[in-house]
């Protein structure tokens, strides 16, 4: 899509914190003419560990680095950081990793994701790049059972200048999407984003509900919804795998939104999600202003967490 591209400058100004930790503890490990052992690589293997780059995921990196070692394709403590920098951009080979689109008519974008991850911040930095862009957005109040929430999102529809469908406190969030989806169908508008309760991932009757919003969607428009996107609190570490597992097994996650990066020194997730699990992280959040949303590039988060 490329609206959402950022500049490795501009990510590395708001992944300072995140940046910062990684350099020091790497630092710490890799002096200049340290000798390349089993000891360092141990040590090594502990601080990408801390730095929830993720237990399966560091012990591939090592090994790879181990082999690599061996034949010679490494030879100091200085080619190190190279070598993960190449090997980590590798976990993401050319592939879509733009938001998926309808082929005709309204593009559906369900959003899910536990309470206090950012979700609704991370739906209007969506909303508003979209429409900056010439696209006609609505979005639907579904998370009904917070009493506060329907007012957020009415607040960010307005400061952002976009059309909102939403019920009274308590309603059934089935049928604010299914009038969400009418009024996308009689607007013709280019994107419908779907926010969603805030539940945690261990809750099956709201997971359940959740479920049930995707196939009214699905019925009113077919083939949506086109992209279930999975906000994920960057701070929340190891424990963003754990949500992102069972929120797929519901609704079939499609791509991860990863919020508040700019203050989090756990920017490793990144690379742990997509190892793991396999889904691929679409959007990163830097900050609280609502173009402080990044289309996740592997070569220029990489070279931003690295530098």
């Amino acid at each position: 899509m490329g609206i959402f591209t950022k500049t490795v400058d501009y990510l590395k100004g708001h992944l300072g914190k995140t940046r910062d930790k990684i350099k020091s503890s790497l630092e710490s490990v890799l002096t200049i003419g340290r000798k390349i052992d089993d000891q360092l690589l141990d040590k090594l293997e502990e601080t990408l560990i801390s730095d929830d780059i993720g237990v399966e995921t560091t012990l591939k990196l090592i090994d790879s680095l181990r082999d690599a070692y061996r034949e010679k394709k490494i030879v100091n403590t200085e080619d190190i950081i190279p070598f993960l920098k190449e090997s980590i951009k590798a976990y993401w080979p050319s592939q879509h990793r733009q938001l998926q689109t309808a082929e005709n008519g309204t593009t559906v974008i369900l959003v899910a994701g536990v309470n206090g991850s950012g979700k609704t911040t991370s739906i209007a930095k969506l909303a508003y790049t979209l429409s900056r862009n010439g696209e006609k957005v609505i979005v639907a109040a579904c998370d009904t059972f917070r009493a506060a929430a329907v007012e957020q999102l009415t607040i960010w529809a307005e400061r952002i200048g976009v059309d909102i469908v939403k019920h009274d406190s308590g309603a059934d969030p089935a049928a604010v999407a299914f009038d969400a989806c009418a009024a996308a169908k009689a607007r013709n508008a280019d994107y419908l984003i779907l926010d969603t309760a805030g539940r945690l991932h261990t809750q099956k009757n709201l997971m359940t509900e959740l479920t049930k919003i995707r196939n009214v969607a699905t019925k009113q428009i077919p083939n949506s919804p086109h992209e279930v996107l999975l906000v994920v609190d960057g701070t929340t570490g190891q424990n963003a795998i754990a949500q992102a597992k069972q929120f797929t097994a519901a609704v079939d996650v499609t791509g991860i939104f990863l919020a508040k990066l700019d203050g989090t020194a756990r920017g490793g997730i990144v690379i742990a999600i997509k190892d793991t699990l396999d889904i691929p992280v679409k959007f990163i959040g830097l900050g609280e202003k609502c173009e402080d949303i990044a289309e996740f590039d592997p070569e220029t988060f990489v070279e931003a967490l690295f530098n």
